[in-house]
């Protein structure tokens, strides 16, 4: 991450956010891989521990933080499945998966854990995003919705999902080249 916390591109179509997160290793891994923990900060559904295994990720934002989707993403008012595959798996170090589709051209996005003391360093990298207005999208999803980890970690009420994704989406507008 960049001084302003927000993400880069580390290569065209190639996304790179880093996180500090305020939890043991072992607790953040279980907020990406049970499909309950996973829902309070991103999506629920089911989760596959092998490699090549299908799941489903459950978007619920309105959930996250209580907020209603604006009307531009008004397809989020109501919860959203996806499909994704494992494509690499090593509790609690390191999570790769498809994105959006079980496709051989699918995004991919992998996670990286480190533990730092009490805390993990977290590295998402999300590849093969097709142009840049996928790009925004993404970055500011992702942003957001780790936003809300982080407050989930320390216990705190979720900020709200939707205000956040609007200001991350202007400022990765201006942060990231077009």
């Amino acid at each position: 991450m960049t001084k302003n916390g927000l993400g880069t591109l580390i290569e065209p179509g190639t996304l790179r956010m880093e996180r500090t997160l305020p939890a043991p290793i072992e607790r953040v891994w279980a907020y990406f891989v049970e499909p309950d923990k996973r829902a309070a900060w991103l999506a629920g559904g089911t989760m596959a521990h092998e490699i090549g295994g299908v799941f489903e990720l459950r978007f619920d934002h309105t959930r996250l933080s209580g907020e209603v989707a604006p009307e531009r993403y008004s397809a989020c008012r109501s919860p959203i499945s996806q499909t994704s595959r494992v494509i690499e798996i090593e509790p609690p170090k390191r999570l790769v998966i498809s994105w959006g589709s079980e496709s051989a051209t699918a995004s991919v996005v992998s996670f990286e854990f480190t533990p730092e003391g009490d805390s993990t360093r977290l590295v998402l990298t999300h590849r093969r995003l097709p142009d840049r207005k996928e790009t925004l999208s993404v970055s500011s999803g992702w942003h957001a919705h780790l936003d809300v980890l982080d407050d989930v970690l320390q216990q705190r009420k979720p900020r709200g999902f939707w205000t956040r994704h609007a200001e991350l989406e202007k400022a990765y507008e201006a942060h990231l080249p077009a």
